[in-house]
């Protein structure tokens, strides 16, 4: 029988905390996510709980990219294969220096 689990990952990585903090700041810097926090006055505490949360769950998705945990990415996929995000259409977004010619 399959049992739904969440776990902890206790080592602390200084690098991983410095990559999910940089993605973290990619995902609301010049966000809707700022425009929203602001609009609605939300507490500086509320915002370290949403952010560390955000954090967390990033960190978990993170490291089973890196370990390319398919099955437990699959997993969580049909886990909160839900449509309540009320997205339109997916469009991925890249930033990074390129090199011109």
């Amino acid at each position: 029988m399959k049992v739904w689990i969440k776990a902890k990952y206790q080592k602390e990585d200084k690098n991983l905390k410095r990559t999910l903090e940089s993605y973290l700041n990619y995902i609301y810097e010049g966000s809707t996510i700022e425009e929203i926090f602001t609009k609605y006055k939300v507490s500086k505490k509320d915002r370290k709980e949403i952010n560390q949360t955000l954090a967390n769950r990033m960190a978990g998705l993170y490291l089973l990219l890196l370990a390319q945990d398919k099955k437990r990415l699959h997993d969580i996929v049909l886990k909160y294969q839900k449509n309540k995000m009320l997205l339109k259409e997916i469009t991925p977004e890249i930033e990074g220096y390129i090199e011109r010619l």
